[in-house]
């Protein structure tokens, strides 16, 4: 029977995916569900794995080729198991640095090659011990940071370095340019004493880290205001489809991660329904899952509102830029000492900037500012989103 492998359904923000390298070539005997090739998206990377064991016949996209939901990337005869048998591979054992390098891609083995990286001497953290670029590059002292779309200049000479855009960087810069061109974007600031989240914070950490078996942080409770704020105020919550306004009965909160490879934005679906430790063990695995490139296009999907949290690069203020389709995106900074006045004192708090972004579209400035307001409130009184008042 002749099989086809093609690429997996992708999500409607995604049009297209590159073929990144294939691990198999025509005529290789492949097991069911063995790992193919990857496809690289703006978003995520994908790995393509085998629907049933045969030979593999054809491969109709070569790396580098850019394909669409549906397309036949490859085509397996599962009659013809016998053809290429496991004696012969047995009989033929590829020696241990042609091994390695058969694991690297086209782009990784250039870098490793520039680099006189011996491949077999780098350890794959892949799939089936696949050597990845990140891989090639730890093995590299000092890194090639021309790689992550960066440039040090050398001290004394006037240097250039041309560097593609990643398909991920390339659509993050679409997207923002979008939010630019389409949104009436508008930013409103406040701040907030952080003294009472930081106080049940540290009364409470080494009891919820022993019950729950993750740290409590602060993006739980910056989640949870959020969502009530959000019940208070749904045009922001809303998006913008043509000339009607889509009223979102969810909350699917975006929280934006930083990578090497660039900003991606996992969604909480349903994020309402999660306790303090459920929100912070979700915000743990999405960082670990951003960092490994193991997002799934279903965690990358959707999402009504965005949390991004600058403060942990040290900012104490930026304007956010809105997440289309989405109206609104809160940006959370670092907290620092500040003086305020309290009871007529001046008194010392550890105070942070919070700014919301929004379309101005949909969203008046009094809406804005109130719900920047309920968050303010919120985590200044913690029991407000316990009794959700």
């Amino acid at each position: 029977m002749i099989i086809e492998v093609k690429v997996p359904a992708l999500a409607e923000s995604i049009a297209d995916a590159t073929v990144v390298t294939w691990l198999k070539k025509v005529g290789d005997y492949v097991s069911r569900e063995e790992h193919l090739t990857d496809l690289e998206t703006d978003k995520v990377t994908l790995e393509v794995t085998a629907p049933e064991a045969g030979v593999l016949k054809a491969i109709k996209h070569a790396d580098g080729n850019v394909v669409h939901s549906n397309d036949v990337l490859a085509v397996i005869d599962t009659d013809a198991k016998g053809v290429v048998a496991a004696p012969k591979l047995a009989a033929e054992p590829k020696p241990a640095a042609p091994r390695a390098e058969a694991k690297l891609g086209p782009a990784v083995r250039k870098i490793a090659q520039e680099q006189n990286i011996d491949a077999a001497t780098v350890s794959g953290s892949g799939r089936g011990g696949r050597v990845t670029k990140e891989d090639v590059l730890k093995a590299i002292e000092p890194p090639r940071v021309a790689v992550r779309e960066e440039f040090t200049p050398s001290p004394g000479a006037r240097t250039e370095e041309r560097v593609p855009m990643t398909r991920l960087r390339a659509r993050i810069a679409e997207r923002l340019k979008q939010a630019q061109n389409t949104a009436a974007m508008l930013t409103t600031f406040n701040e907030v004493n952080m003294q009472p989240v930081m106080g049940l914070r540290d009364k409470y950490k080494e009891r919820f880290q022993k019950e729950f078996g993750v740290k409590l942080g602060f993006m739980s409770f910056f989640t949870k205001a959020c969502i009530e704020a959000l019940r208070k105020f749904p045009v922001v919550n809303a998006s913008v489809d043509g000339n009607d306004i889509v009223y979102h009965g969810y909350f699917d909160v975006g929280i934006a991660v930083g990578t090497e490879r660039g900003l991606v934005v996992p969604v909480i679906h349903d994020a309402d329904h999660y306790t303090f430790a459920q929100l912070e063990a979700k915000v743990v695995e999405f960082g670990q899952k951003a960092r490994d490139g193991k997002l799934s296009l279903d965690e990358l999907t959707g999402g009504t509102f965005t949390i991004t949290n600058g403060g942990v690069f040290g900012s104490l203020l930026s304007t956010p830029i809105l997440n289309p389709p989405q109206s609104a995106i809160l940006g959370m900074h670092k907290i620092q000492d500040r003086p305020v006045v309290e009871n007529g004192q001046i008194v010392a708090r550890p105070m942070m900037y919070i700014a919301l972004s929004y379309d101005h579209r949909i969203i008046d400035g009094q809406e804005a500012v109130q719900f920047l307001v309920a968050v303010k409130e919120a985590l200044e009184d913690p029991a407000r989103m316990l009794l959700q008042i």
